[in-house]
């Protein structure tokens, strides 16, 4: 004769159904874990369109400029003043583009502290309503045993 065999899923479906679970937890979680994704991707696209807009302004200004330097000069001194003006105007350019990227990235700095910060403060929330909440259930499943016991 065949032994009957065990059907763990019957077993397992008992299980989960004998403890209760609140998925809408779960639920906001995801949620609130995919809002907190939108908000940081929408701080990295920004600065990384303001990165790039300054790298262009940057690299038009220095072919505008390059463009001045390569140009037939009539006296051969002319050719050291373009090329020192160029150097001068490199240095003038370069240090404007490093004060816009650290601009961004500062903006960017503050930006991700505010979200961790809302964030936290979101989260210490949603814990606190769960704690508050699971402490109601539970107080209210010892008093049904308490009183099934009392019988």
């Amino acid at each position: 004769m065949a032994a009957k065999t065990t059907d763990f899923t019957k077993m397992m479906s008992d299980m989960m159904s004998a403890y209760p679970m609140d998925m809408s937890a779960m639920t906001d979680a995801f949620k609130t874990s995919a809002s907190m994704s939108e908000k940081m991707s929408k701080v990295m696209l920004d600065a990384a369109e303001k990165s790039t807009d300054i790298s262009s302004k940057f690299t038009k200004d220095t072919i505008a400029k390059l463009a001045d330097v390569s140009a037939v000069k009539a006296e051969p001194t002319d050719y050291t003043k373009s090329v020192t003006d160029f150097a001068s105007a490199q240095a003038e350019m370069a240090a404007e583009t490093m004060a816009a990227f650290a601009e961004v990235a500062k903006k960017v700095q503050m930006e991700t502290v505010e979200l961790m910060m809302a964030a936290g403060k979101e989260a210490t929330e949603e814990a606190t309503a769960a704690v508050k909440k699971a402490t109601a259930e539970v107080t209210t499943a010892a008093k049904k045993a308490a009183a099934a016991a009392a019988k």
